[in-house]
């Protein structure tokens, strides 16, 4: 099994390589890279946001899943949230609605779970995890194509107020090639370096998110803050293809949806595997975006950490000359389930997994971005790599279809361009609308994955993954 790291952008991946280099574990690589992903990445994502992540123990073959999404605020119970800003957000021709502002973030949790996987997983001291980021956040990124696009489609939630400055200086978008920087991030990474995690939740940068947030009508608190932790969750698991996919239980049932696959599904001709996926990805039309990155890392030992990170979409939320951009999580109205209660999570799609075959050896660690797409760039990245044999690169990059069902028995296959049109006809025949797209698109989830077959980032985000 060879040690690499995949990710979202080349430097999130270099910084991954670099920690691994100087004798990190996977774990001390996953937390640098999701550092440095915070700003070389924040059009995606953001120390603000929430996350989780899956590790492998190769010495013990041990799969352990840990949470730290954002939480709802309102423990303190002094204050009511004003109501949230409505914005719309056009994705593939189709008006997405969302709600941004100070009422709309929750208790954000990316840095106690990069202390936390750190702690339990890591070797290198914690100032020289984060001090790659810092480094970047001094000097700016230069912001990919790909996240150029989508920029321009998310810009609604990342020009307000601050934001302007940083993704619109002087009044223009930055494209592809342009120098992404964000002032005074550099000084919240060296606040966390110094105080660790605790700054965020009762220290100084704590004090500062509470103030932002409720000058601006939001409810977030103090006691949410401090009474924020990182949770271990059950991990799920499913045979698929002769190896055993492990997970958390997400929104969308990623790993029950594998388990429930046929187990003649590689014996399968394509057009009738198609039929089976599609029917498998059926599900209620949720389309919305958001914000998210993943990375993926195995180190020389064979552990693995994957982690998926995101802001929602972004609240347009700043806090005060730290350069932090806070979630939207409370505006993703798709992810609430009933009865959410102050302190309780926040559901989400993510769902960061590791594959091992019948002798407890790692095969793949994998993770996307997509919101309701996860489900289906994991599917396909799977049945790429274990089914059809393809090098990472070949898999992650591979056309792919979304379904989204509009009514009861019915629905929509999204198919980006190259897929395969006798599948699609078939799938036409079986009672789907095809909606063909005319290019490649973040739309269709980001993949970041390590394994057997090498390493790859998702080209639709701009990814790239190297092995050691």
């Amino acid at each position: 099994m060879p040690a690499g790291v995949a990710t979202g952008h080349p430097v999130t991946t270099e910084v991954g390589l670099r920690t691994l280099a100087a004798g990190g574990t996977a774990a001390d690589a996953a937390v640098a890279s999701v550092l440095a992903c915070c700003v070389a990445e924040s059009v995606l994502t953001g120390i603000g946001g929430g996350g989780f992540a899956t590790y492998y123990e190769a010495a013990t073959g041990t799969v352990t899943c840990l949470d730290f999404f954002c939480s709802v605020p309102g423990l303190d119970r002094d204050v009511t949230a004003g109501p949230m800003v409505p914005i719309a957000v056009n994705f593939g021709g189709i008006p997405l609605r969302y709600s941004i502002g100070e009422a709309s973030v929750a208790v954000p949790g990316v840095p106690a779970g990069c202390g936390a996987v750190h702690g339990r997983w890591g070797r290198l001291p914690w100032q020289r995890i984060v001090e790659p980021a810092i480094t970047l956040a001094r000097s700016g990124v230069v912001l990919p194509t790909a996240q150029a696009r989508t920029l321009a489609s998310v810009a609604p939630a990342l020009v307000p107020g601050v934001g302007a400055e940083i993704y619109a200086p002087g009044g223009k978008l930055l494209e592809g090639g342009d120098l992404l920087y964000h002032p005074g991030l550099d000084v919240a990474l060296s606040l966390l370096a110094e105080h660790g995690p605790a700054t965020f939740y009762t220290g100084q940068i704590a004090a500062l998110t509470v103030a932002t947030v409720r000058a601006g009508g939001g409810a977030l608190g103090p006691t949410d803050l401090a009474a924020y932790q990182v949770r271990e969750l059950p991990v799920a698991d499913a045979e698929f293809a002769g190896r055993h996919v492990y997970g958390r239980t997400d929104l969308n049932r990623t790993v029950p949806t594998i388990a429930g696959l046929p187990r003649d599904l590689p014996a399968l001709g394509r057009t009738a595997r198609a039929r089976t996926l599609a029917r498998a990805l059926l599900a209620p039309g949720r389309q919305k975006v958001g914000d998210t990155t993943n990375i993926s890392v195995v180190d020389e030992e064979g552990n693995a950490c994957v982690v998926t990170v995101t802001l929602g979409i972004g609240s347009g939320v700043w806090v005060p000359g730290l350069g932090v951009h806070l979630n939207s999580m409370l505006g993703e109205g798709e992810l609430f389930t009933p009865n959410l209660a102050p302190g309780q999570r926040v559901a989400s799609m993510m769902c960061p997994l590791v594959v091992v075959d019948d002798a407890g050896d790692l095969v793949l660690a994998v993770g996307s971005a997509g919101a309701s797409r996860i489900r289906t760039a994991l599917l396909h990245t799977l049945v790429n790599v274990l089914v059809d044999d393809l090098d990472m690169g070949t898999a992650c990059g591979r056309p792919r279809f979304h379904v989204v069902a509009d009514e009861p028995g019915a629905g929509v296959v999204h198919a980006e361009p190259g897929y395969p049109d006798d599948e699609l006809a078939a799938l036409d025949r079986a009672g789907y609308e095809i909606n063909q797209w005319d290019q490649q698109s973040y739309y269709f989830g980001g993949v970041s994955a390590v394994g057997r077959a090498g390493a790859a980032g998702d080209p639709r985000r701009g990814g790239v993954g190297l092995l050691c």
